[in-house]
């Protein structure tokens, strides 16, 4: 029996906050895989197996809602996560249909509880 943990993939520039991400992830049961930009090689294969993606609105170069809205579909379901709430974060949210946005800082409890809702799991 294949006991793979379900993937979820990280894009935030900030490595504290990453390595946090990750640590809180991987303690929960998920299989994780993270980068800094959306410039990694082999980020869009893993972003589009994945079972959900944490991403930073902002971040260098393309931004999050860009690299989202360039991956083919079905993409998967997605956390967006942001210091800079405001009208040209939701402006750049626009292209992209369904996702849910935690506003930094958040507890782990409401990511966690934010990649159930996106995956359609009950918390």
């Amino acid at each position: 029996m294949d006991a793979t943990p379900p993937l979820i993939v990280i894009l935030e520039d900030d490595t504290g906050l990453r390595r946090a991400i990750e640590r809180l992830l991987t303690l929960s049961g998920f299989g994780t895989r993270t980068y800094g930009s959306a410039d990694g090689p082999d980020l869009p294969m893993h972003a589009s197996s994945a079972h959900c993606l944490v991403v930073d609105v902002q971040l260098p170069g393309r931004s999050g809602p860009e690299f989202y809205a360039a991956l083919p579909d079905p993409r998967p379901p997605v956390v967006f996560i942001t210091a800079f709430d405001g009208p040209s974060t939701r402006h750049e949210l626009s292209r992209v249909q369904k996702y849910i946005l935690l506003n930094k800082p958040f507890l782990g409890k409401e990511l966690l509880e934010a990649v159930d809702a996106a995956t359609g799991k009950i918390p």
